[in-house]
């Protein structure tokens, strides 16, 4: 149980962040990092030393993650309300942004949500995603472009 405890102490912030980087919702990536590290204590046999501890338990937390998607996504949705006006809900610049970094690829969009809304440096999303700093750099810039060449069509 010590070794247990020791891993919480060390990577339960990292998780947190990278969930919350996911999800932006502070309740809902607690939540979820206390059920990644209840998955990690259940499937310890499976950590083959093969990567970082760290990198392990984000692999789990993103799984967590889209678990609860998917649940989320077999519950019927509510629609908007008739009184909102859809044209303005659609076309504002934060809406459209967030349309624009969901569609791009992986692992673009994930590096993208780990470093504005995770704020984790280009060292640790390298670690996370179990490539390099320069990697995480690059992919970033690279989005980046991608990003200012869509929302330019927005305008």
């Amino acid at each position: 149980m010590d070794e247990i405890e020791k891993a919480y102490n060390l990577h339960a912030k990292d998780v947190y962040r990278y969930l919350l980087s996911l999800s932006h919702d502070e309740d809902l990536a607690e939540e979820l990092t206390q059920e990644t590290f209840f998955r990690a204590m259940r499937t310890i046999n499976r950590y083959d030393g093969s990567c970082k501890l760290s990198v392990w338990l984000c692999q789990i937390a993103k799984h967590m993650w889209y678990q609860w998607l998917d649940k989320q996504s077999r519950r019927k949705q509510t629609e908007l309300s008739p009184d909102i006006p859809h044209e303005d809900v659609f076309h504002s610049e934060k809406t459209a942004l967030y349309k624009v970094i969901s569609a791009l690829p992986e692992p673009m969009r994930e590096l993208v949500h780990l470093r504005l809304t995770g704020e984790f440096s280009f060292a640790e999303i390298g670690d996370i995603m179990g490539k390099t700093e320069n990697w995480s750099r690059t992919t970033f810039y690279r989005a980046k472009l991608k990003i200012i060449e869509k929302m330019e069509v927005f305008k």
